[in-house]
């Protein structure tokens, strides 16, 4: 049980809810956002001491019952529900992250070739990847392993400030990053993620803040928009799906619309591949 990450994470959700969402009077003037201390212990049915001493980092092992009805009064999403369940000590996934790709999966993203495709761990680095994925995102045979991280080449490029005031980019920033809290805390004794995170909060402050949010969510489905040097600007979907057996690994797959300037542009982007 990490008390001080649950004591902050409680503390996070509490002021983001309003009395009129859970049906309770706004009441005299509040000094802070979000609901009172007492408001949640009368929504989950607990003391008020109870509740104070979670929020202290200082209470007992809550039961599966107690943050069920947290979860509920809290108004936490399935992604938020399992992330609190972790930080509480109650796994509900296994407790060991793997970076053992399946024999499997590297043959189908071998196969898809006219569709950039990759394997992401829960650290979000690069395991696996296909010819058209490399093109696409600047050579990754070339790279150290430890600079294919998709959390590093967000929060050390330059561009990080006009970065994040993009719509699309900081969506996808801030997405990545509670992604990573969700790993964090699904695997709370990972050394590996641990020292990602201690690095980017040294090193980052635009990651530094997002942190501090205690945002959680698990990625998926998302648009985004690449600039490629070569072939110009691409629309693509990026489709994120769970590896089957291999719950924290995801395959990365890179699609655009069919007969779109975006699918001609991979398609040109592969011969390239070919030719070079």
């Amino acid at each position: 049980m990490n008390r001080v990450e649950l004591a902050e994470f409680l503390r996070s959700r509490r002021s983001r809810v309003t009395p009129r969402e859970v049906g309770l009077p706004e009441g005299d003037r509040r000094r802070t956002p979000g609901l009172r201390r007492q408001e949640v212990a009368q929504l989950a049915r607990m003391s008020i001491d109870y509740y104070i001493r979670l929020e202290q980092g200082r209470g007992p092992h809550p039961s599966r019952q107690v943050l069920n009805a947290l979860a509920r009064a809290l108004m936490l999403s399935q992604d938020e529900r399992t992330h609190l369940f972790h930080l509480a000590g109650q796994p509900v996934e296994t407790s060991r992250r793997t970076s053992d790709v399946p024999d499997s999966m590297l043959h189908l993203i071998a196969f898809l070739e006219e569709v950039p495709a990759y394997v992401l761990d829960a650290k979000y680095d690069l395991l696996a990847w296909n010819p058209l994925a490399s093109a696409l995102m600047g050579d990754l045979d070339a790279q150290p392993p430890d600079d294919r991280n998709v959390i590093r080449w967000v929060f050390r490029s330059p561009d990080i400030a006009e970065h994040l005031s993009d719509e699309e980019k900081g969506r996808f920033a801030r997405a990545s990053v509670a992604d990573l809290r969700a790993a964090a805390g699904r695997y709370p004794d990972d050394r590996e993620i641990q020292a990602l995170v201690a690095e980017m909060l040294a090193l980052s402050p635009e990651f530094a803040e997002l942190w501090a949010r205690h945002e959680v969510e698990v990625r998926r489905e998302q648009r985004k928009r690449i600039s490629h040097p070569l072939i110009g600007t691409i629309e693509a979907i990026c489709q994120v799906l769970p590896v089957p057996d291999r719950d924290d690994l995801r395959l990365v797959l890179y699609t655009a619309e069919p007969g779109s300037p975006s699918h001609q542009a991979l398609r040109e982007l592969r011969q390239f591949t070919l030719s070079s």
